[in-house]
Parts: structure tokens; C-alpha cells; sequence
């Protein structure tokens, strides 16, 4: 029996890559290199077309992945992990084939499903270093990797516990550190929040942010929670019956938009001379009311100078925003405005 060394090590200790002596060949991506390139890619089961003409360039530090029931979502996100074999076109990861380059990716490339899939009596510990294993890591550096994997998702403490005894929390915790445990270039998470309650999903974000704040692993996100992909991903892909219904830059929107404003102000006279002002510096100007106001700027003109019109008129500013649209408005043009959220 293989005993296991306990690891003085914290729980929020960030990952270590695996040895120079690790015998696997590793994928570095370069930070401008797309993640994942699909070109007229599609997946046939049987007669049926599951996923058909996708073209697309992700080259996000988290793309999400979205689409009501049926969409396909599942299906790429296997397909790309080397479970169904393509029909049409081709798709490379991380720069590699999907078909042709399978040994390549497979130490590449982790994954956290959303359905349970683990063996019960075995300990976090033994089941985190067999998915190392099965992943190319050699057995003492798989061990390593597990203790470090467990703690780095706060299961540190219940790591010789075996799974069928841990919560519905605690196995979404374990499913995370068994996709991390081999140092994946690229983690494809589906579900990751699933059936959590809100300390859980607050903890298990905060871990996937970690993730990808580090830089050094990429992640894809399925989830059917607007909030969790708005929250983590920098890009997005819809699907909708198959095929690509929107693709969506949410840094880019984000900086685009911040020239549409919505102000509540409270001015002295009530007289709307501050509107007025606002229109004469080129900026489209709009009043709901006596106190709401909808701005968008001119070329050249900031915020700070309509402070300062405000000065000049004794108007104050009770509120500023920037309107942009949300994900769940991106969602909802890409469904056709019909579709439920899933």
C-alpha cells in the first residue's frame, strides 16, 4: 500500500507546474494565440446534424459557452475533448488538431463535467491522483499534484475521506481539483455551479477567476447562469439550434458602450437650461421627467465636462451610470427574444 505524504501547503496555494522531469510533451500556447479555431465545423450523430457550419476564432482567457437545451453545447465541448469524432470541416486547439493531434492535447486539455463521475469508495486523494495518472502524470508526481489540487479547492482536510460521503459542494470541489491536478493548458468547465447554494457558488467563482487571472490556463465555461459567465469570461459564444447565433467580445462591448449615460439630476429652476447645455457641447441629449436624463456623448467630450456644465448651472449630479447592454440582452437578440435562458 502506497502511503501518502501530507503536504504543508495552503489552501489557496496557486498550482505548481509539474516537475522538468515530468516525461510529457506540454503545450504553451502564446497569450495571442486563439484558444480554439473552428472552421465549417460539424458533428453528425447518425442522420442527424447536431452541430453544423461553425466558424469561429476564441481567443479569450475564458470564453463562455451558451445556448438553450439542444443547442450543442455539450456536443463541441466533447468533440473538442476527442469523444465524438467531427463530420464536416476541422478544429484546433490550443493550435493542434482535434483529430490529428489527439496525444498532443490529451495532457493539454482538462475537464470538469457537470453529471458525477467518480468511484465512491475511493478517497478524494486516490481518485485526484488516478485522473493525474490517466492524464500522463507519472504515479509520485500525480500524488504530489492531488494533495496540492484538494487544498488549492479547499478540500484539504477531507481528502482521505471517501467521495460517497462528501456534500453535493464537496464533489463539485473534487471535480475541479481532478480537471486542474495534471497543469491543463485550456479547462473546459460545464456546470461548474451546479446545485450549489450561494456560498458555494461564490467560492467555486472565485476559484475559476483565480484560474484565470494566473494567465497560464485558459478556461471555457458552459453553464446555463448568465450571471457566472458574465462574471468570468471575457468572450462569448451562443449557440442556437446548432449553429453559431452570436459571438460577442464582452471587454470590447464593454469599452464600446460607455458613451450612452443615464443621469438623474436635481436642478434648482426646473427649467431644463442643463439638457440644453449638455446638447450645445455636441452631445444627443434626452429628458424623462423632471430628473432623468439620457446622454450620449459627443467625440471628445468626457465626463468631467458634464460636471462641469452642472457646476456652472448649481445642477447636481444624484446619479451617473453607463448603459450598456447586458449579457442577458445579448442572449435574449441571439435567441430571437423567445428563448428561455437555457
Amino acid at each position: 500500500m502506497i502511503s501518502d505524504p501530507v503536504l504543508s501547503t495552503s489552501e489557496d496555494t496557486p498550482l505548481a507546474r509539474p516537475r522538468a522531469s515530468t516525461p510529457l510533451t506540454r503545450i504553451t500556447p502564446s497569450t495571442t494565440e486563439p484558444a480554439i479555431v473552428l472552421d465549417g465545423f460539424g458533428v453528425r450523430f447518425g442522420r442527424r446534424w447536431i452541430l453544423q457550419d461553425l466558424d469561429a476564432s476564441l481567443g479569450g482567457r475564458a470564453i463562455g459557452l451558451l445556448g438553450p437545451n439542444g443547442a450543442g453545447k455539450t456536443t463541441l465541448v466533447h468533440t473538442l475533448l476527442g469523444f465524438h469524432p467531427p463530420a464536416a470541416g476541422t478544429a484546433r486547439v490550443l493550435g493542434h488538431d482535434v483529430v490529428g493531434d489527439r496525444r498532443q492535447l490529451a495532457a493539454a486539455l482538462g475537464y470538469m463535467p457537470e453529471r458525477d463521475a467518480y468511484v465512491g469508495d475511493m478517497t478524494g486523494v486516490h481518485f485526484v491522483r488516478l485522473m493525474g495518472e490517466l492524464s500522463g502524470l507519472p504515479p509520485q508526481v500525480a500524488l504530489e499534484r492531488a494533495h496540492e489540487s484538494l487544498f488549492f479547492v479547499g478540500l484539504g482536510e477531507a481528502r482521505y475521506r471517501p467521495l460517497k460521503s462528501y456534500s453535493l459542494g464537496m464533489k463539485q470541489m473534487a471535480k475541479l481539483a481532478q480537471a486542474l491536478v495534471h497543469g491543463p493548458r485550456l479547462l473546459f468547465l460545464d456546470e461548474p455551479t451546479n446545485g450549489l447554494d450561494p456560498s458555494g457558488r461564490h467560492r467555486m467563482l472565485q476559484l475559476i477567476r483565480s484560474i484565470r487571472d494566473r494567465g497560464e490556463t485558459r478556461i471555457m465555461l458552459s453553464s446555463h447562469l448568465l450571471r457566472d459567465v458574465e462574471t468570468v469570461c471575457d468572450e462569448v459564444l451562443i449557440l442556437k439550434e446548432g449553429r453559431i447565433a452570436s459571438f460577442c467580445d464582452l471587454e470590447a462591448e464593454r469599452r464600446a458602450n460607455r458613451t450612452f449615460l443615464e443621469l438623474e439630476i436635481r436642478e434648482p429652476n426646473g427649467d431644463g437650461g442643463f439638457a440644453e447645455a449638455v446638447a450645445a457641447l455636441g452631445c444627443e441629449c434626452a429628458r424623462h421627467g423632471k430628473r432623468s436624463l439620457k446622454v450620449i456623448l459627443a467625440e471628445g467630450v468626457t465626463v468631467r465636462d458634464l460636471y462641469g456644465v452642472a457646476h456652472e448651472r448649481g445642477v447636481q449630479i444624484r446619479r451617473l451610470i453607463y448603459k450598456r447592454d447586458s449579457l442577458e440582452d445579448i442572449f435574449l437578440k441571439a435567441m430571437g427574444n423567445g428563448d428561455d435562458a437555457r
